[in-house]
């Protein structure tokens, strides 16, 4: 009796307390942020991307390609061209936030309801590098492309006089080294603003870029970006075409549902009019 007692108080003891009451501000909130931050889904979806990378790069250091697949300057949304990969040297090009590295500490503030400000954003760039994380799969793929001779290369809109915070949350997340002005492009390395073009044809002039990844289109081509182009038009310029022939044949995208140019469109831009259902039973 005694011995059933002494696990029966145990048991009490071991008991979790209560639930409390979700907050709904706050669980509303964190909806945004799930998916890219916290979920398996997504932790699964980077490392495929980043395995589909460092298999077509094996391919392209066995049989050099005669082309990079940076897009050419002059290149349309009907037309491209590609800039020529001559005898340089092998290249890969990456964004950083959210494509190498996740910024867990500024997007838990942003998550907690403190909207968004580029003060703060600056001040991160210079000093979050101890509150970042690499994307699941990004240190495999980096690692792996050295060990091949493919050289690392990051071309991301952080801004080029926080040069020193990007090149230590780099290597915080395991991802360096970084260098400024060799492996590392920054807004404010030219004069094209957040347009990663200009980046792209100054990289692709010294090395032949045989994989880009991206969280964004514009990590790929300016062209997407073009202002002025709808939202249905954009995502038909990148799902048809010669854009459609790049996915995973050099171009690798990565979830981020998070922010920027993706989260764009009314009801009528997403849904096409022709694809509407009326429930016959429901509300007309």
């Amino acid at each position: 009796m005694r011995a059933l007692a002494a696990l029966a108080a145990c048991a009490m003891l071991a008991a979790p307390a209560a639930a409390q009451p979700a907050d709904p501000v706050a669980a509303e909130r964190i909806k945004p942020f799930q998916y890219l931050y916290g979920s398996g889904e997504a932790a699964a979806n980077s490392i495929q991307a980043y395995h589909a990378l460092v298999g077509l790069a094996r391919e392209r250091v066995a049989q050099r390609p005669a082309d990079s697949v940076v897009v050419a300057e002059g290149s349309t949304l009907e037309d491209a061209q590609f800039v020529p990969c001559g005898d340089k040297p092998l290249a890969a090009v990456f964004d950083a936030d959210e494509t190498m590295i996740l910024n867990l500490g500024f997007e838990a503030r942003a998550a907690a309801g403190e909207a968004y400000s580029g003060e703060r954003w600056k001040r991160w760039e210079q000093g979050g590098a101890n509150a970042v994380a690499p994307v699941p799969g990004a240190v495999f793929a980096v690692d792996a492309l050295r060990q091949m001779g493919v050289t690392v290369i990051f071309n991301t809109n952080r801004a080029a006089d926080t040069a020193a915070g990007t090149e230590a949350a780099l290597a915080a997340a395991g991802l360096g080294p970084a260098v400024h002005g060799e492996t590392l492009f920054l807004k404010g390395d030219d004069s094209m603003g957040s347009g990663k073009d200009g980046r792209r044809w100054s990289i692709a002039a010294k090395y032949c870029v045989i994989a880009m990844g991206g969280d964004q289109l514009g990590d790929f081509s300016d062209l997407f970006n073009a202002r002025g182009l709808p939202v249905p038009a954009r995502r038909e310029s990148a799902s048809h075409g010669w854009a459609a022939q790049l996915w995973g044949n050099g171009w690798f995208m990565l979830p981020n549902p998070v922010y920027g140019p993706p989260l764009q469109g009314g009801i009528d831009d997403v849904f096409p009019a022709d694809k509407r259902w009326d429930d016959p039973e429901g509300n007309h």
